[in-house]
């Protein structure tokens, strides 16, 4: 019967230590090698974009999602959407009003673990002064010290007001946005 205890110990023990050795946290984005890019429909061709300025924070340990907390903030005027005239119309107050609003933020209130390593992030979107809730479903992949965590959603513009007036509806430029980004993150 002692035998078996101890047995019963011991495997607790290493057992334990695996699924502690596997945990990691995450802190902290690094910017130069994240990035947030997007595509839409215009007149029915596929039109793709960037936005180069912003930068996160990030709290994550994948033993406790649910404690999960990121910020991150897009400075909307570094939007390239494939010419100067675009990215010049999409700061104009019909779509982005960058000189009104000129930051877009994404604030996460938890996480939800799916298994395989994805995630569901849940947050809360400002654009143009609109706050909507997000889900958004993530996949983290660690690297040497490094957590790559892989995401995208659809993003209703019309929910925020971009593209208003003229620009509105669906006849010109869709109104799915696909929002897809790479956050880079080092182990703490």
């Amino acid at each position: 019967m002692k035998c078996r205890m101890s047995l019963v110990v011991m495997l607790a023990l290493v057992f334990g230590w695996f699924a502690n050795a596997q945990a990691a946290q995450y802190k902290d984005v690094n910017r130069t090698a994240s990035q947030i890019s997007f595509t839409f429909q215009q007149f029915g061709q596929r039109v793709y974009g960037t936005f180069s300025d912003f930068e996160g924070t990030l709290s994550f340990d994948t033993q406790k999602p649910e404690a999960a907390r990121a910020l991150l903030k897009i400075q909307l005027a570094s939007i390239d959407a494939g010419s100067q005239d675009a990215n010049t119309q999409l700061q104009q107050p019909a779509w982005f009003d960058t000189a009104a609003y000129p930051v877009g933020v994404y604030e996460s209130s938890g996480a939800t673990a799916l298994g395989d390593n994805r995630y569901t992030i849940t947050g809360n979107l400002t654009i143009k002064g609109i706050t909507r809730p997000v889900a958004i479903t993530v996949v983290l992949k660690e690297q040497s010290g490094i957590g790559v965590f892989d995401g995208e959603f659809v993003l209703k513009r019309a929910d925020f007001k971009i593209g208003e007036g003229e620009w509105a509806g669906n006849s010109v430029v869709s109104n799915d946005i696909n929002i897809k980004f790479k956050m880079v993150a080092p182990q703490r």
